[in-house]
């Protein structure tokens, strides 16, 4: 038996984090996988992991531990002092472009998490460096994964500034600056359009939507769509751009990818582990909307440099597939 903690939240409104998508693949496969917790108050949520845990001691053969930066890295700390006093192998799957922070500010309880673990699972190259470069050695690579049957591939011969963003509402991924790009857009003279997808994390999305009201541009919110709904909406879209501050490697990136949709993302975290500038993709500096705009008016421009860089990109999307990921999976443990 194998119990799965982390934040189980789509039934809150939010965005589905790994331990649905991951935990439902690893069941399918036929392993018997406990997933916890979906309570809403975080304290009754830590309590609901810590006595799932506890409850299946006898039986656990391993504990899977979504790890962040922000109150999951508690959640991860106590989880793993309980694994370690029951003697139950535990590992960590490491999350979130800012971990790198929890390393910096909460080394005694980092070392108690991550050099303990049975193994620490990076699904980011880019995190496994930052992890390396702290001294830890118990580190291995398993990439995020897709079910790339469904992810349609569309080709785009021709593109228009049709922009599409995806991600939760939330200020490390800056979402004010799509609206920003689309402004700067508009004032070149090109017929640009914009739809944001995703659910309210923080306070950007208010800001973001009156920063559309002041530059008096006209954007699409949906809010949170399910899977199924924005790959369906994505047909209507040319290019996807991504203008996140901090990162790992985004699965709405890998989606993107899958779908044949040219991506212009800014150059942070562990997205260039991801895609590599001018093959799979163009990259940016963070906070430049100028940068943006000159990389979306290049790719309108340059019909045969979109069609390199999509086939690319399916290309390497398709390493992420489900069905090459799962064996990787099965080999750690043990199946």
């Amino acid at each position: 038996m194998i119990v799965y903690v982390g934040n189980i939240i789509s039934g809150h409104g939010k965005t589905a984090t790994t331990i649905e998508t991951l935990g439902k693949l690893l069941q399918k496969e036929g392993f018997d996988v406990r997933l916890t917790s979906n309570k809403q108050h975080k304290i009754l949520r830590l309590l609901d992991m810590l006595w799932t845990v506890f409850k299946h001691r006898k039986k656990l053969q391993y504990v899977l531990i979504d790890t962040y930066s922000t109150t999951n890295f508690l959640y991860a700390y106590y989880v793993s002092k309980l694994c370690i006093f029951l003697k139950i192998k535990y590992i960590p799957i490491l999350h979130g472009g800012n971990l790198e922070e929890r390393l910096k500010n909460s080394k005694a309880k980092s070392d108690v998490i991550f050099k303990n673990a049975h193994v620490n699972i990076s699904p980011s190259l880019f995190l496994k460096t930052v992890f390396e470069r702290y001294g830890y050695s118990n580190l291995k690579h398993i990439p995020n994964n897709v079910e790339l049957k469904a992810y349609p591939f569309k080709e785009r011969s021709t593109l228009g500034a049709k922009l599409l963003w995806v991600r939760s509402f939330a200020e490390i991924y800056h979402p004010q600056l799509a609206v920003e790009v689309l402004h700067g857009l508009k004032q070149h003279g090109i017929a640009a359009s914009l739809c944001m997808v995703g659910p309210k994390k923080d306070n950007s999305f208010e800001k973001t939507q009156q920063l559309a009201n002041e530059l008096n541009v006209d954007v699409q919110f949906t809010g949170k769509l399910t899977k199924h709904e924005w790959i369906a909406l994505s047909t209507e879209f040319d290019i996807f751009i991504n203008t996140t501050n901090f990162d790992n490697t985004p699965v709405s990136l890998i989606e993107a990818m899958a779908l044949g949709m040219p991506i212009v993302s800014t150059n942070v975290g562990g997205i260039p582990y991801l895609i590599q500038d001018g093959k799979e993709g163009i990259l940016v500096n963070p906070n430049s909307k100028d940068d943006l705009i000159f990389a979306i008016e290049t790719l309108i421009n340059s019909p045969e440099l979109v069609q390199q860089l999509i086939q690319n990109a399916r290309k390497k999307a398709e390493s992420f597939d489900w069905e090459t990921v799962q064996k990787q999976w099965k080999t750690l443990l043990d199946f």
